[in-house]
């Protein structure tokens, strides 16, 4: 079910240097699997091979397999409506302070249409008390609601909301097998050696930010091996990810090129040019990718760890998603 030509192009990538190492889950609409494990978890200090049941830091993947997940999870409870505004669950939110982030909805934080900026160093803010605090009263820059401005500030937020509405930790969440935010780092694939941590990371947040909030926070701090990843696109293609009808809306398109927890494909997107245009997915900074185009009946996932020894490579991992797409799609 991997075509050759997919093979080929993962062999040459690891092989060429420009990844350490790959795993590639491919499932059809009746549930017929097969996998693909190439090259290295670590290459520094010591070289480590790829094995299956490997951890990954999904990173940005945090954001629909888990955040969106719950949040739209809660609205199927009734514990909250997705058009609700921030501020009628997190009442403290910009306390004595006249900002139009108070009014913006859940359902435009999921969307990356809210106005929030893109991205803030929060982990130069001090301790992860420290950030919590500042995180809900400063006086953010903010756009017009409605033009996508991908955030990583808003899915924080989310967190929270959750946090919130649960009345627990985001650590304390249940997760599906194969899922953690806490994983063995023998059976962890390493990522970066962090400039700002000086030390090689296995096992540990990649993402700053979430780092620095304990290593768990709304957009990133989840970890997953390929089978629990590919677990996931199952579900979300042929259904259990969520009732009928949330997953329904978590797919449905909401504005250009974005659902409610996944990119939409379009021209240029991860997936490649070949799906159909009912295809959605995401990607992780790290490396790590999930896409499922229900049309064609198929799902993949594509984890890597394409920042390791360091993210400043010059390495094309997007047209590497695009070319292992393309050629499962017409394989």
């Amino acid at each position: 079910m991997i075509p050759e030509r997919t093979r080929q192009i993962l062999e040459t990538a690891v092989a060429s240097g420009g990844l350490p190492g790959a795993a590639l889950g491919v499932i059809t609409a009746t549930g017929e699997r097969t996998t693909l494990i190439l090259g290295h978890a670590q290459l520094q200090p010591e070289q480590i091979a790829l094995e299956e049941n490997a951890y990954f830091d999904l990173a940005s993947l945090t954001k629909p397999l888990f955040t969106a997940r719950h949040v739209i999870r809660a609205a199927e409870q009734g514990r909250l409506d997705l058009d609700d505004p921030v501020a009628a669950r997190l009442p403290e939110l910009g306390w004595m302070q006249d900002t139009p982030l108070k009014t913006r909805t859940l359902r435009q934080l999921l969307t990356h249409t809210a106005g929030l900026p893109a991205w803030v160093p929060l982990y130069t803010w001090g301790s992860a008390d420290t950030i919590r605090a500042r995180f809900m009263q400063e006086p953010w820059a903010m756009q017009e609601a409605g033009e996508v401005v991908y955030s990583d500030l808003g899915y924080v937020l989310l967190g929270r909301v959750l946090e919130r509405v649960y009345g627990q930790p985001l650590r304390d969440f249940p997760l599906d097998n194969g899922l953690t935010f806490t994983p063995d780092p023998a059976r962890s694939v390493a990522t970066e050696r962090c400039a700002w941590r000086e030390r090689m990371l296995r096992g540990e947040t990649h993402d700053e930010n979430a780092a620095a909030q304990g290593g768990v926070a709304g957009h990133a701090g989840l970890f997953g091996t390929l089978r629990g990843v590919l677990n996931q696109a199952e579900l979300l293609l042929r259904g259990g990810w969520l009732s009928t009808a949330g997953l329904a809306e978590a797919t449905r398109i909401q504005t250009p090129g974005r659902t409610l927890a996944f990119v939409a494909a379009q021209p240029g997107w991860s997936g490649g040019s070949l799906c159909s245009p009912a295809a959605f997915g995401h990607t992780g900074f790290t490396g790590t990718g999930l896409w499922v185009d229900p049309a064609r009946g198929l799902a993949w996932a594509l984890l890597t760890n394409r920042v390791h020894p360091t993210r400043h490579s010059p390495f094309d991992i997007q047209g590497l998603r695009r070319a292992v797409g393309n050629t499962l799609l017409t394989g």
